[in-house]
Parts: structure tokens; sequence; C-alpha cells
């Protein structure tokens, strides 16, 4: 299968980054299936797609009508039985995406291509699980997508090279820079070095040496960004940024990764999220590091 024989992408998962995997494929030209398996998860992510379709209108840069592309579902097999290539995006559990793409296995025709969109995992975990590891590779996207348009192939030892040209002009064909890594690597690249930053800035308010809003003013005041690295973490997802950092504390026996994930866990407890949840480290819509006032650190 060639990249321009792909007609219908299979988006696993109706979080931020399923959401925004599937519109970017739509406004693209491509039909869109977007799973999840709860009703209420799927119409939440799509309340997200429709947001940022109309941001996008907004700027000349789409139309609404993409979104006539996206078909939202809850039907698995319906959805995977005409599915040229899917792009998982479930949480990040080696265990639980390989159970996913086993299911997806007896379900998909055998030409479609499966990709993982996982952060830190790496695809030789969880490959064989797939049951067509010849016919899997990563292709990991950055939020947003559609400004953030650096995408990551990673292929594992026992994926087909031609899988991986097709990925990679797929790619391209959706308007992101394909990044193709040479070897597995927990991180791909932008991500080794964002999770370095973001494990740094953890630790910090973890241990009691800044507190986030302090941690992202040294960020922005010298680095000269519109966000730190806490203002990041909401954007991606607090729950996604526990079950990544839990999971290599349980690998690792890292005590500082243990702390950061106790951390994390005390936002999470109380609901707070990150951006998609209106509150995590900072209140949504209007977060205070937007504010005129946040880099003074005057009183907001």
């Amino acid at each position: 299968m060639t990249a321009e024989e792909i007609k219908r992408v299979l988006v696993v998962g109706a979080g931020t980054m399923g959401g925004q995997i599937a519109l970017q494929c739509a406004i693209h030209g491509l039909d869109v299936a977007l799973y999840d398996v709860s009703a209420g998860a799927l119409a939440a992510g799509m309340g997200r797609v429709r947001g940022y379709a109309s941001h996008l209108t907004a700027q000349g840069r789409t139309t609404t009508a993409v979104l006539d592309h996206i078909q939202p579902t809850t039907d698995l097999a319906a959805a995977a039985a005409t599915a040229d290539l899917v792009s998982e995006s479930v949480p990040e559990d080696p265990a639980l995406k390989g159970r996913v793409l086993a299911e997806l296995h007896a379900l998909c025709p055998p030409r479609t291509i499966f990709t993982t969109n996982t952060s830190t995992l790496l695809p030789s975990m969880f490959a064989a699980a797939t049951g067509r590891p010849e016919r899997f590779c990563a292709l990991h996207f950055h939020l947003p997508v559609w400004d953030a348009n650096v995408a990551d192939v990673m292929a594992h030892p026992g994926t087909d090279p031609a899988v991986v040209e097709t990925v990679t002009a797929f790619a391209r064909r959706i308007g992101q820079i394909p990044i193709v890594v040479g070897r597995e690597q927990s991180g791909y690249v932008f991500n080794t070095m964002l999770n370095a930053l973001l494990g740094a800035a953890l630790e910090l308010a973890a241990g009691g040496v800044a507190p986030p809003a302090d941690v992202d003013r040294a960020w922005m005041g010298i680095m000269h960004t519109p966000v730190g690295p806490f203002g990041i973490m909401d954007a991606i997802g607090l729950d996604t940024v526990w079950k990544i950092t839990d999971y290599w504390a349980g690998v690792s026996d890292d005590p500082r990764l243990r702390a950061n994930a106790d951390f994390l866990r005390g936002y999470l407890d109380v609901g707070r999220l990150g951006q998609k949840a209106g509150g995590g480290f900072y209140d949504y819509p209007e977060p205070a590091y937007r504010h005129p006032a946040f880099l003074p650190g005057e009183e907001l």
C-alpha cells in the first residue's frame, strides 16, 4: 500500500491527541472514524474537535465543513472494517495498547497499517501483540498537530521497511514534517528533550524548591516562550503525564520519578486534569500565565 492509497483512517482514542490527529487527517481530505469505548469520552472529544475546527476556520486555515469527514463511533468493528491506517492514542500502558491492537487485528483487513502515537513507550514492547508486527510502527504527533507539525516515524526491528516508507509519505501528505528515527528511542527526538524539561520541573515543585508558577516564570522569562513546563503539561493532560511518570517510576524504581508521580496524583485526585478539564496547574480558559502581570510576578 502507498500513502496515496490510504483513504480512510481509524483514530482510536478520542482524547486531546486523538481528536487533533482526526481533524488533521480530515483537513487533508481523508475520511476519519474517531473511536472511543466510552460514549461520554467520545462526545467530549468531538466537542473539542469542533472547537479546534472553529478556531482554525476563524484564522482562515480551514472550514467547519471538514467535520463532515469525521465520523465519531463506539462501534469498533464497523470502523475497523474499512480502515486503511489505524492511529492508536489510548493511555500509556503497553499491555492495554497490545490488547487494543490485537482486537483490531481481528477486525481490520490484512492491508491495514497499524501505528501508535505513544509518547514514551517503544513499539517493540507490544509489536507481537498486534498480530501484524511487520505492518506496525510508531507515528507520533505533537500538540497542536497543525502548528507543531513534526511527526516522528519509528520502526521496531520487525517493521517492514516498505511500511516505514508509506507511513513517512503519509505523514508528509497530512502536513507533517516526518522525522524517521534511526532506532527505537523512548521519547523519540523532541520528546526526549521535552521529557527532561518536564521531569526537572516536576522535581523542583515536588521537592519544594519552587511552586509551578515560579518554575514557569523562570523558563518563560529566560527563554521568551509563551508558556512554561507546567502550562505544557496542562495542555498534554495531567492524567497522561501521570500515566507516563508512574509507569517509568515502576519500571526504574527511581524515587525521584515516584515523588513526581505522587505530586501529579494529588492534582488528579481532585479532578484537575489540565486544560481539557478546565483546570490543572492553572485555571482555564484564561490561565494566569497569559496575563501581562504573570511574568513580573504581580498579584493577579
